[in-house]
């Protein structure tokens, strides 16, 4: 006989017998005979067999026998709810999704895990239901507590007295609960008296879900149960709004105690020469918005006789932050500095972000010099990167070097006397060419509007505006762009790891959908039809489109059409720049995934480089980098709204131009001229509207609304726990 005496072995040992061929269902018996297992091998045999259905390997047949899921059609993957009372299951291996109504779901909670299997299918698609729950996603969530009055209803032989008496009043009794802000959790938690801590009726709090939702004998679906864990303040507030917005996408707002202790010892070092590239006379000067604080990245240019001598140097924060120190594993977690409307959560202390790092005036500082050779057509020639060690003779402010650029006689010409008579022509020429040669290898705008935000003292806003890129701004973004590209190419061809910024072509699907949009817009598909599409393909309907005024209804869809870039430790092309090989490693102060870049550089230079070990760091850094972007976006766009919602409550009832910037089956999403949105919704619309997925229309009659058309509405509401504001049409 054999003898197992461990859970792991157990599971392997399972597995292999249900995976077997002609195997057939059988109990635990059976099992135990046909593994010729002891007897006392039964305990641990049934708790493998209750772990490997537990995670969705195995299941147990209505007769007791043991089955793989596979093999009785259960798959497993996750499911998406929607704000409506049903849901998705996206199948791990790929497959086609399938529709889950509330009755099928099991009460199973947006992001969870689960075992599900097909029960019908038709034209409309695939209809499924889940068998089981693997691993719930959510185990806190942030919502609003409520504490309501219910009475109780008398026992039966209290409820009637003699004639003319009054009846007694029903006792009373408070529940409290908690609405999560989430509209894809339909559901509410309830709070046992002992579990709502300080929480006040109204408060936005964080709660711990103590107990899932769980089905009645006709299969409805009751309340979870949790317990609050922090009270953020009054819901309606923006502190307590803004608060939770940070918890929920994990910003770290204070740095650890170790971090701390550790950048003011390092910011203290002094700069010393120490073979370093000595280019402190040169004239290098940075660019940046007059709000900055933390100057990742400087400038010089140099005529050469057989083209151009670009120079970009970027703060070395990888001398300052070693590998495995607590300011690395603080960085490392944060990701990234994360920007709102009133304040910067930096990934490193300011001692490093504004102090030591920052390429400030007039300062001694260390820098990675990528040394751009261009010919005389602006293309990359060879690069040089060097250690070394630099002094900023300027601070340029982006607005100030716009209207220098508009009209260099003027002002401001005093200020920034130094870049004439050649500097500043030099850097326009230079510009010129590399944004020619970016334009014909088809390079996409895949620039959005941004907004701006007018804070009073208190800082709530006054006004929201439309933040403008002017030459300045996109001088200096060709500048960094070509440094990517050559410091990606120049790791690339020597065979050293690097973390590269990755941009995929989109799916056929979706050149299809954008191609049948343009089509329907009346303009020529011809190069979305060859049989490599390029982003040339793209800027070529989207220059038909902007000679007919369609370029903004094009350019949504476009966006949407597009994958979204991420970082890969494998080379691959960026599509959207037209770029073979591309990385980020201009801003290591304020993203991870730069400085990553930067301390395989410096290992490279200084002859230490681990080529196994940068590879395997190169991967975490990807991954840990795909990660915290997403979060750190989110939270961005979610204060965004936070503050544009708090600027609309104060014009409630106002009428405003706006552009029709998306249409769903439920109305359509506004845009105002100041990049403030809501919903115009279906039923505020006078009669009964249709929608088309493909054209991306609502249609009643001759009435119908596409996307890009430009409408006048109403502000009729808006919402600071969902940040979501309803207009309606107001002609």
């Amino acid at each position: 006989m054999n003898h197992i005496n461990n859970i792991a072995d157990m599971t392997d040992a399972i597995l292999q017998l249900v995976s077997s061929e002609g195997y057939l269902p059988m109990d635990l018996a059976d099992m135990m005979q046909v593994m010729t297992l002891e007897p006392g091998d039964f305990g641990l045999l049934s708790d493998a067999v209750d772990l490997l259905c537990g995670a969705g390997e195995l299941v147990t047949t209505k007769h007791g026998k043991i089955a793989s899921a596979a093999s009785v059609g259960r798959i497993t993957g996750t499911y998406r709810a929607t704000s409506h009372n049903y849901g998705f299951f996206s199948p791990d291996n790929g497959g086609e999704d399938m529709f889950i109504s509330v009755e099928n779901s099991l009460g199973a909670m947006n992001g969870d895990r689960v075992q599900a299997r097909r029960i019908k299918s038709d034209s409309r698609g695939a209809e499924g239901e889940i068998t089981l729950i693997i691993e719930r996603a959510q185990t806190e969530l942030i919502g609003s507590f409520h504490i309501d009055e219910l009475r109780e209803r008398l026992p039966r032989k209290n409820r009637h007295t003699k004639k003319g008496a009054r009846l007694p009043n029903p006792p009373t009794k408070l529940i409290a609960y908690v609405t999560p802000d989430d509209p894809k959790l339909r559901m509410r938690v309830n709070i046992p008296p002992s579990m709502k801590g300080s929480a006040h009726d109204g408060d936005k709090v964080l709660v711990k879900i103590t107990r899932y939702p769980e089905s009645d004998r006709l299969g409805r679906f009751g309340d979870a149960v949790g317990k609050v864990l922090c009270v953020f303040g009054d819901a309606e507030s923006k502190v307590a709004n803004y608060e939770s917005i940070l918890y929920a996408n994990r910003i770290r707002t204070e740095f650890g105690d170790d971090a701390l202790i550790e950048a003011k010892q390092v910011a203290a070092l002094p700069i010393v020469s120490d073979g370093r590239l000595d280019l402190r006379d040169k004239i290098i000067f940075t660019i940046d918005g007059a709000d900055a604080k933390d100057f990742d990245d400087a400038i010089s240019v140099e005529r050469r006789d057989d083209g151009y001598l670009l120079g970009v140097h970027i703060a070395d924060v990888s001398y300052y932050v070693k590998p495995g120190s607590a300011l690395d594993n603080e960085a490392f977690e944060r990701g990234m500095s994360v920007y709102f409307a009133d304040k910067v959560v930096p990934m490193l202390p300011e001692e490093l972000s504004c102090g030591s790092c920052s390429l400030n005036r007039d300062s001694d500082k260390y820098a990675l010099s990528a040394l751009i050779s261009l010919d005389s057509d602006g293309g990359i020639v060879e690069v040089s990167l060097h250690e070394s060690i630099i002094s900023s003779k300027m601070r340029g402010i982006y607005s100030e070097m716009n209207s220098l650029i508009a009209e260099p006689k003027g002002e401001l010409y005093e200020k920034y006397s130094f870049l004439f008579p050649d500097t500043l022509p030099l850097l326009l020429e230079v510009y010129e060419k590399l944004k020619r040669r970016s334009d014909a290898r088809g390079s996409l705008d895949l620039e959005t509007a941004e907004s701006g935000f007018i804070l009073d003292k208190d800082g709530m806003p006054l006004d929201v505006v439309l933040r403008e890129r002017g030459v300045a701004e996109r001088m200096i973004e060709q500048f960094m762009l070509c440094a990517n590209e050559a410091v990606a190419s120049w790791l690339n061809t020597m065979g050293i790891p690097c973390v590269y910024r990755i941009h995929e072509e989109p799916s056929p699907e979706k050149i299809r959908n954008f191609s049948m949009f343009a089509y329907n817009l009346g303009l020529n598909i011809t190069p979305l039809r060859r049989r490599k599409i390029l982003p040339g393909a793209y800027r070529e309907v989207m220059a038909e489109a902007k000679e007919k005024g369609l370029d903004s209804v094009l350019t949504t869809v476009m966006l949407r059409s597009l994958m979204k870039a991420r970082y890969s430790p494998v080379a691959s092309p960026h599509f959207g720049l037209g770029c073979e090989l591309y990385c980020h490693f201009t801003s290591p102060i304020r993203r991870y995934p730069d400085l990553a870049v930067h301390r395989i550089i410096r290992a490279l230079l200084q002859g230490k480089l681990d080529i196994d070990k940068m590879e395997s760091f190169a991967e975490r850094a990807a991954d840990k980098s795909n990660e915290n972007e997403l979060r750190v976006m989110n939270a961005e766009r979610e204060i965004e709204d936070l503050y544009k919602i708090l600027w609309l409550e104060g014009h409630i009832g106002e009428e405003f131009d706006a552009v029709i910037s998306s249409v769903t089956s439920f109305g359509f999403f506004v845009e105002l001229a100041n990049t403030c949105e809501g919903l115009v919704p279906i039923g505020s619309l006078d009669g009964y509207f249709d929608y088309d997925e493909k054209s991306l229309t609502l249609t009643c009659g001759r009435t119908v609304y596409h996307l890009g058309d430009r409408v006048r509405v109403r502000l009729v509401s808006c919402d600071r726990v969902t940040r979501k504001a309803d207009f309606e049409l107001a002609e």
